[in-house]
């Protein structure tokens, strides 16, 4: 486990001049040169994780919009024959879009669901490649 970070000091103090060990003591360098040389390859465990994609946002269902209440509906006469039957035409309209938007939404909701598992697997396949 110490072996990665002394690895990315490695890699910093000889890409870094200002950091670098001074030219001047050969011994102090020959430890840090010895640290880069052994680039191991990544482990093949690391290589067969696969990065998780989540869904589009371009796929995100948009919600129905309620339709507008008239004001006549909750004062004590009521509302005018017309504006009762507009405002009962468009809760039907709304209705209809709603039973539309819940599978789609469910559907987009499973998408969520399987990009968290996946993320998951993937930190856990991580997690055990830098074990090994």
């Amino acid at each position: 486990m110490r072996r990665g970070p002394l690895l990315v000091l490695a890699c910093v103090l000889s890409s870094t001049p200002a950091l670098a060990a001074p030219p001047a003591k050969p011994a102090a360098a020959a430890p840090a040169k010895a640290l880069a040389a052994p680039a191991t390859p990544p482990s093949p465990v690391a290589a067969t994780c696969t990065v998780p994609v989540p869904p589009s946002t371009g796929e995100r269902p948009q919600k129905p919009a309620l339709p507008q209440k008239p004001a006549c509906l909750d004062a004590k006469e009521g509302c005018p024959g017309w504006e009762a039957y507009s405002y009962n035409d468009a809760v039907k309209v709304f209705n209809t879009q709603a039973q539309a938007f819940r599978p789609l939404a469910e559907a987009y909701l499973q998408k969520l669901n399987a990009y968290v598992k996946a993320s998951s697997a993937y930190a856990q396949c991580e997690a055990e490649a830098m074990q090994k």
